[in-house]
């Protein structure tokens, strides 16, 4: 199977991402998503079948395809690569057209001329049927008509009753070579307008796009082993390179710092305003900057495959998902440019027979006008352009969204459980005391033990224990089994067991159930060991956030009893939930999402059932890939703190979808009539059908400065 991301050009409604995303469903394709906003298409092609012949099948769609950043996989070459130069184009043209309205001021009674106004339409009458027309066309040959049908006819209807007033000489009544002209160049503005209003909602994403692309220096060795830099494109380092990085420069790479010290700002990324001190050993995240220092480090990933261009990937595939709320308008968006077609034609008919006793020309106006001025743009934008603003002001501040799902389900979350380790504390817990019962084990042979068995667990408390007592002597074990809730297992070549884990491995040893980990020897306990955990700073502040939301907080843990009170306590937690085994936690996650919407806060690995079982699972961590495949939500800033912050984003942004979705569908249902009983010129529909679309992106940007929490 390969997953494939192109960027699909010319798309301008929701007729449109419809179109390609059935043409490629129809081929077979999996999990496809088409971003109306920025033209990005995702799907899987499970089936292996070749991408050229799926571009080429796009590319009788109407559209372009563009298969990488650099290369589009059509060469053909057009005259006007953007709306702002085709609107700039028929400006020209139209601008004197319109003149003719003032011929009563002006000396421009040459303009009156019919063949004169025909010169200065046939232009944009031949630009305009250039794209509208021929995306119309073949919109219809696809079985999807699109928006530029009701343009295309619109402008043909009174560029050929134009024609035909000239040809038979009926006079200026007949003449409307203005309202061609007008319709094409305003659309036109208005579909740049739209351009301008899109690019702003994705500034957040391009910024970070932005930061992935830099200039690296490699450390290469040239014939007499001497080190020389080589400076090189980023997306030319491999696994392995050695870098040079100084003060003042972008990371290029994911990194692994072999030698010196620096200052690293990793706002970017993580949302972390305060630089943060790295020293050898420790990770460079590309596209962080190194605010002071110089450091030599070897590259971890390359640049397809960094943390940085994970963000990216996730933030562009959560765009392209499409919430709940935007199914009724891609129903109806699929059936509107038939049905605006009908209702032109009763407007034309009712008008003509019933209303203005044989007045063709006025009927057809009206006619033209609800054919320009109904756009069914503004409710494919409504949504996509809302999750666009949202999902780039969460990435920006360090939350990643794994999909627009959970933008939505976030208005309804009255209950949040949160892990207690790593969590609710720091997870960076130190050895406060130990004890040893047998008297045949030292002090340094139980370290040793302790260690080369917690070594292998990715439990904080076991992490925590394994850099606490590091050695270069541990075991070598035969065997080592983690036991899920329970803790690390290994066997020696000489068949003798040992664990290291919760008071359950030893509850048939000691009633003393206080302490935090214990050691047995062939299920004999051999000593026990505590450990002091400290609470998140920002933890107490969350708490009383979610308590006035009405979200209830309730601690689950698989840890003892005694240790999550303390916790609960000191936090304001009256609900505590405590040794659990990760079954367990999942049972219990079912049977809370029953009772309300619920969501689940841990570290994305040890608790990967209970994220997956919640209304929406969120997961601390450091961006690293098992905890973004694991929960919706990521919290790549290392705490809680921006907690409040998603839930917020995701209520407003889902507020700004309920809007933006009542303007579009109240514009279309005020302008169709209006346009009919001819209250609205086509000149002006089509200016209004413009700044309609304009308006809702206006609408979404807000999001990026909106208060939200």
């Amino acid at each position: 199977m390969e997953k494939i991301n192109w960027k699909v050009n010319g798309m301008s409604c929701a007729n449109c991402s419809l179109a390609v995303a059935k043409y490629l469903e129809k081929e077979g394709m999996q999990n496809v998503k088409v971003n109306l906003v920025n033209g990005d298409v995702l799907f899987d092609n499970t089936v292996n079948t070749e991408p050229v012949k799926l571009a080429k099948g796009i590319e009788a769609l109407g559209y372009s395809v563009q298969t990488d950043a650099k290369k589009p996989a059509s060469s053909s070459k057009k005259l006007f690569r953007s709306h702002r130069e085709r609107f700039l184009f028929c400006l020209v043209f139209t601008a004197p057209l319109m003149l003719h309205m003032f011929n009563k001021w002006l000396p421009i009674d040459w303009l009156m001329n019919p063949w004169t106004q025909l010169a200065l339409c046939l232009p944009v009458y031949i630009v305009g049927m250039d794209f509208f027309g021929r995306s119309a066309i073949r919109s219809i040959r696809n079985g999807m008509p699109n928006m530029n049908v009701l343009i295309a006819i619109g402008a043909t209807a009174a560029f050929v009753y134009s024609l035909a007033g000239s040809l038979l000489h009926l006079g200026h009544d007949y003449i409307f070579y203005e309202t061609t002209a007008t319709i094409i160049t305003l659309v036109f503005l208005g579909n740049y307008l739209e351009d301008v209003s899109i690019q702003s909602t994705q500034k957040a994403l391009n910024s970070l796009v932005k930061s992935q692309k830099t200039m690296a220096n490699m450390i290469a060795f040239n014939e007499q082993h001497e080190e020389v830099i080589l400076p090189v494109d980023n997306d030319q380092l491999r696994i392995g390179d050695l870098i040079l990085i100084r003060s003042g420069d972008q990371v290029p790479a994911d990194c692994k710092i072999l030698s010196g010290t620096a200052s690293v700002n990793e706002s970017i990324i993580t949302g972390e305003s305060l630089p943060l001190e790295k020293n050898p050993k420790d990770a460079l995240l590309g596209g962080s900057l190194l605010a002071d220092g110089t450091v030599k480090a070897q590259v971890t990933a390359t640049s397809k495959h960094s943390v940085l261009s994970t963000i990216i990937d996730l933030v562009k595939m959560a765009q392209g998902e499409k919430p709940p709320a935007q199914l009724l308008a891609d129903k109806i968006s699929a059936i509107f440019v038939p049905a605006v077609l009908i209702l032109a034609a009763l407007t034309f008919v009712i008008n003509f027979f019933l209303l203005q006793q044989n007045q063709f020309t006025e009927s057809l106006m009206r006619s033209i006008a609800v054919l320009v001025i109904a756009c069914p743009c503004a409710m494919g934008l409504a949504t996509p352009a809302a999750i666009a603003v949202g999902l780039g002001r969460a990435a920006k501040n360090g939350i990643l969204f794994r999909n627009a799902k959970s933008l939505e389900l976030f208005k309804n979350i009255r209950q949040a459980v949160f892990d207690k380790t790593g969590t609710l504390t720091t997870g960076d817990f130190t050895i406060s005391a130990f004890q040893i019962l047998s008297p045949d084990i030292t002090e340094d042979e139980f370290q040793r033990i302790v260690y080369s068995l917690e070594k292998y667990s990715n439990h904080p408390i076991a992490q925590s224990i394994s850099r606490n007592w590091k050695r270069n002597d541990g075991y070598r074990w035969q065997k080592t089994e983690e036991i899920k809730g329970l803790g690390m297992k290994a066997v020696t070549k000489e068949g003798d067991a040992y664990i290291a884990g919760s008071y359950k491995i030893a509850e048939t040893q000691t009633a003393d159930g206080s302490h935090n980990v214990y050691l047995t020897k062939n299920n004999i306990l051999i000593g026990w060991l505590d450990l002091r955990d400290e609470i998140r700073p920002e933890a107490h502040n969350v708490i009383q956030y979610l308590k006035q939301k009405n979200i209830q907080p309730i601690l689950l843990s698989g840890d003892r009893y005694a240790a999550c009170k303390i916790v609960a306590e000191q936090l304001g937690i009256d609900t505590i939930i405590a040794e659990q085994t990760p079954t367990q936690k999942l049972e219990k996650l079912a049977e809370l999402t029953r009772q309300a919407p619920t969501i689940m806060i841990g570290d994305g690995i040890n608790d990967a059932p209970a994220l997956a079982k919640a209304t929406i699972g969120i997961s601390l961590s450091e961006a690293s890939q098992i905890a973004m495949q694991t929960a919706d939500v990521v919290l790549t800033n290392k705490g809680l703190t921006n907690l409040p912050l998603s839930l917020g984003l995701g209520k407003h942004t889902f507020i700004t979808i309920k809007q933006n979705l009542f303007w579009a569908f109240f514009y279309n249902i005020v302008a169709i009539p209006v346009a009919a009983i001819g209250l609205l010129t086509p000149t002006f529909a089509a200016l209004a059908m413009g700044l309609s679309d304009v308006a809702l992106g206006i609408n979404s940007v807000r999001l990026f400065r909106k208060k939200v929490v």
